[in-house]
């Protein structure tokens, strides 16, 4: 297994598993010939007992390899509380679904800011595919807030329609499986991944499959870019989960919070290498066929694409931002001027954590600059929401709304 230089070495017992990981790809691939990216991603982060969201390994915070935002601040949960809380109050069935809850922080922090603005739903539901993280989920959960753990349930598939909530998608677009292309005046190709002298390497051939033939023909007339020798990614599963999304919301909103671009940005000329990166103890570098099962693997998301597959299943999209103007449309500095001026006897002080009011000042605003500077989240992450019958405009596109560059 290839390590890059200065990174950690993993534990034995992490070596064995991704050497597992390695030797079933490779099985797979002896098998076919070659696999897509999109399969190799599959593998690499969802494989049972071995993918790296499958497997038993720390993912999330300090000692993970990345922290969300939920993980960075509490303030982040208490400005989606307010948003989420803002459509609750329209409906008759109040729901909330978390897709991909990671550690399960943001569950517990968004549940108790919702309690403080006195506005709890009636059922939090997370669908969570790893067996493992719904275990780390509920044991997070039930020592943050034991006194309403009885409101969450966990999934392994998707509601039936008629759903009358919040969705809510938080870094979880960007961790599903891409296909890798090369856009090229001389003609298009896929990338592949094949097995040679029991290592693993890129091939070219054609393309897997005819959807992503037509997504070409699409954005070079949407660009109106000349492509040569441009690698990038397409990313059919979130069109398809888009689509389900839009089949199960009765009424209410989905949000979608993730670092990506537009499709003018996403396929720019200049972006000639894609987005693909890879997180590992903190360290991002661009080589997914090294730590499999170790490291996270990710693409940007195309927010274009995602609102016009829910424009043509009915949603409505409702607002585009960065996450920065998003937050503050929410009252995130009203929350940390409440949390500052009202202290002991402020509502939301039952969502810190740490109970430690020293020096909250300077961690209130530390979190504040990383969850809305331009060079911490705040532009790179972005917040969309789609909508069904739901008229009132959202808090969170109230101070600005971009959907028009979408």
């Amino acid at each position: 297994m290839f390590i890059p230089a200065n990174f950690p070495e993993p534990t034995p017992e992490a070596a064995e598993q991704s050497k597992q990981l390695s030797d079933r790809i490779h099985d797979e691939i002896r098998q076919t010939g070659k696999i897509t990216f999109a399969r190799f991603m599959e593998l690499a982060l969802y494989a049972p007992g071995l993918g790296y969201y499958s497997g038993g390994a720390q993912k999330f915070g300090q000692e993970g390899d990345f922290i969300t935002a939920p993980e960075l601040s509490p303030l982040f949960a208490l400005c989606l509380a307010q948003q989420s809380g803002q459509v609750l109050q329209t409906l008759e069935q109040k729901e909330i679904l978390e897709f991909g809850a990671g550690s399960g922080k943001l569950a517990a922090e968004l549940m108790l800011s919702l309690e403080a603005l006195e506005c709890l739903p009636d059922h939090y539901s997370i669908l969570e595919l790893s067996a493992e993280l719904q275990q780390r989920q509920h044991a997070y959960i039930k020592k943050r807030c034991p006194h309403l753990l009885s409101r969450f349930s966990w999934l392994k598939q998707l509601p039936n329609p008629g759903f009358q909530g919040v969705m809510v998608a938080n870094e979880v677009m960007d961790a599903m499986p891409v296909h890798r292309i090369l856009l090229d005046e001389k003609g298009d190709k896929e990338y592949f991944i094949t097995s040679e002298d029991g290592s693993l390497q890129w091939t070219l051939a054609e393309i897997s499959t005819p959807a992503l033939g037509e997504r070409m023909v699409e954005i070079r007339q949407n660009t109106g870019a000349t492509f040569h020798t441009y690698t990038s990614e397409i990313n059919l599963i979130a069109e398809r989960w888009v689509a389900s999304m839009a089949e199960i919301l009765a009424k209410g909103a989905l949000f979608i919070i993730d670092y990506g671009f537009t499709e003018r940005e996403y396929y720019h000329p200049q972006r000639n290498q894609g987005t693909v990166m890879c997180h590992y103890r903190h360290r991002a570098h661009s080589d997914p066929l090294t730590l499999i099962g170790l490291q996270d693997i990710t693409a940007h998301v195309d927010f274009t694409r995602l609102a016009d597959v829910a424009l043509s299943h009915g949603l409505e999209v409702a607002g585009y931002n960065d996450q920065a103007s998003f937050l503050m449309g929410c009252g995130l500095l009203q929350f940390m001027q409440d949390l500052l001026e009202k202290s002991e006897e402020s509502p939301w002080l039952s969502v810190l954590e740490d109970k430690d009011t020293s020096h909250l000042q300077y961690k209130l605003a530390q979190q504040v600059k990383s969850l809305t500077l331009p060079s911490e989240m705040g532009e790179l992450f972005k917040v969309i929401a789609f909508t069904k019958n739901i008229e009132e405009p959202l808090l969170g596109f109230s101070l600005s709304n971009r959907k028009e560059f979408l």
